[in-house]
Formats: C-alpha cells, structure tokens, sequence
C-alpha cells in the first residue's frame, strides 16, 4: 500500500482560492476521513489526490514519489465514486473484472481476482445478475469489488453511502470497517456525514473554507477540539455554545449566573462557554448552575432529548440516557459536567488545560 503526503497543497480557479495550504500525512494503511461542510473543498481535495482536479501550487507524493502530473491511470489509485457507475448490460462478474477485460488479463487471472473480490464482499451468489436485479448495498459493493480488484495503492471514496438508506448506510459502514481491516489498505474518504466519520476513521481531517481545521483521532477531535468550529461541527446533538464573561474561578453567563470551572481552565480569556448535551445533569429547579424551562422533550426509548429555554441565555440542548420523565412546559435545573467544559476564546480558539 502507500504513505501519501499533501505538502503546501492549493487548488485556485482562476482567482478564487478552494483550498490553501494543505499539509497532510497518511501513513501506510491508515483510514483518513475528510469532513467538512458543503463547499468546504474536500471533494475537491480527494479529485486532486485522484488525479482528477489539476493541483495549482504545492506537491502531491506517494511513497515519496511526486505525483502532480503523473495521469490519474498511472497513479496506482481505484476510486468509488457516489453514483454507482455500473454497466447497466454486464453481470456483477463482469463489472467487477472489466478493468482486466480492457487490459486484455489473462481470463484465468480475471476469474481468480473476481472470485477473490466476490468473497470478501459477501457477492458470490449474485455473480450472473445485471445492476437492476441488485439492492442499492449491493451495487455500492460491486463498485467497491471493481475497485479492489486493481489491487491499488491506496482507495479513494466520495461520499459513497450517501445515495443510501439509514439501514444501508449502517450495514455498508460495517462493509467497509470490515474491508479495511481485512485489506490494510490506505484508504481516503470523504463524507458529510460525521457518525461515519467517528465510527470509520483513524484520523479524521476537518476542512472549513478551504483550511484544515483540525487533524486527530476522532475522540481527541470529541474531547479536545482545536476551536468553535470543530467543536460544534462533530458530535451529535451539536455542543452548547453560549457567551460569558471569564472571572478568576469561572465564568459569568449573560443571565448573571456565575459558574466555576475548575482550575485548570483558562477563564481569564474566556468569552464563550462549550458544553455537549450529554454533559448537562437535570435538577430540581433552584439548584444547579442554570434554571430553565423544558420547551421540547423527545423521549427516543434510549435517550431523552430536552430543548430548553434558560432566560438571558436563550435555547440549550439536553441529552440524557433513558427515559427522563420531564414535560414540556416544566422548570428544572440544569448542572454543567465542568469536568466536561470547553471555553473558546474571542477569536474560536479553544482555551486549553494547563497540567
């Protein structure tokens, strides 16, 4: 497989600017997934590695090799793509091995590594169908055995669940959790979709804007996120986030609550306060850190999710395990988990622990 390195990479049409300055490693093996919002360039990012989108400044290197104009064929690299891209008159034999077909591979060699590819991915009953006889998971795992036939140097997915169903998309996360480990292939993917993201990745890559956010594994992206947009932008529900005023023990809300935080936050620079949904604790109304009024409650069997409305601050999200028996309408308490906290400073920074 392959060790891939972005170094200073930009895209620009023309004199608008899609992507600055992207430094990147993958190592040999790792699952890479880009996040990000829509327009953010990771799309974009993943067509540049590709091959697909010329790179206007900077160098892309497999294995040390620079690759910035080598042809997408000669860069050893397979893709799955959102649309499926099947022969809609070929059997799933067929398309999974017409890339072999064309280079005119041995038949026995052909049938060996369909074979192959057809008993990793579960396909081997359904080898004389045609694509129309096939479910939507089925499809996305031809195209996916049509890549893995290649034998490349490193997989490329864009957005590829994305057409699915929510049982599907669950069903082909696990395919493709399962690949990987099966593979130990390098493999780069993209989505939009951040329960993908934390479930798949090894690292996960936050763009905004054409910037890298942020890079770790996805429970230092949860518990540790780099500024605001991070923060909010992974984890579902989406953090609290809701203006203060830093002091020497904590920080005063826009309501005059004052809340302490322990030592090791940085207040003193503090003008936001960041805490997720499951780490607010429902009390008895006069108690805890914020008094509130239960707007919405959504009792989903395991979790209950409570919107509130906490005066001078505005709406909060709660999320508890089980079922809380709060009604829309009632006053309750809400206690903030500081263990759990995050402040962000003026500009988004998040304000880090000092040991």
């Amino acid at each position: 497989m392959a060790r891939i390195e972005l170094r200073d990479v930009a895209k620009r049409y023309g004199s608008i600017e899609v992507l600055r300055d992207i430094n990147l490693e993958i190592q040999d093996g790792e699952f890479i997934v880009l996040v990000g919002p829509s327009g953010c360039g990771k799309s974009t990012l993943l067509r540049m590695v590709a091959g697909l989108e010329p790179i206007s400044s900077g160098d892309f290197l497999i294995d040390g090799e620079r690759m910035n104009d080598v042809r997408p064929r000669d860069r050893d690299i397979a893709m799955v793509f959102q649309s499926y891209a099947l022969y809609p008159h070929m059997d799933v034999a067929r398309n999974m091995g017409f890339s072999m077909e064309i280079r005119k591979d041995p038949v026995a060699d052909r049938k060996s590594k369909v074979s192959q590819a057809a008993e990793t991915l579960g396909l081997t009953k359904l080898m004389d169908r045609l694509p129309k006889a096939l479910s939507g998971g089925q499809r996305q795992r031809v195209a996916m055995g049509r890549a893995i036939i290649r034998d490349p140097q490193a997989f490329l997915f864009d957005e590829p669940l994305s057409n699915l169903d929510a049982a599907l998309r669950v069903e082909m996360r696990l395919e493709i959790a399962r690949l990987h480990q099966k593979l130990s292939a390098t493999m780069i993917y993209v989505t939009h979709d951040q329960v993908e993201a934390l479930t798949l990745a090894d690292r996960i890559v936050v763009l905004n804007g054409g910037d890298i956010q942020q890079v770790g594994s996805p429970l230092e992206l949860y518990e540790r996120p780099a500024n605001k947009f991070v923060a909010q932008f992974i984890g579902s529900p989406t953090m609290n986030v809701v203006p203060v005023t830093g002091t020497d023990a904590g920080v005063t809300a826009g309501n005059g609550a004052e809340i302490r935080l322990p030592d090791q936050l940085l207040t003193a620079q503090a003008k936001e306060l960041g805490v997720r949904p499951e780490h607010i604790d429902v009390v008895d109304n006069g108690t805890g850190d914020l008094s509130a009024m239960a707007d919405v409650v959504e009792h989903l069997g395991s979790d209950t999710n409570i919107y509130v409305n906490v005066e001078g601050i505005g709406s909060m999200m709660v999320r508890k395990h089980g079922n809380i028996p709060v009604k829309s309408g009632e006053r309750l308490g809400l206690r903030i988990q500081t263990e759990n906290a995050h402040l962000f400073a003026e500009d988004g920074t998040a304000l880090r622990r000092v040991a």
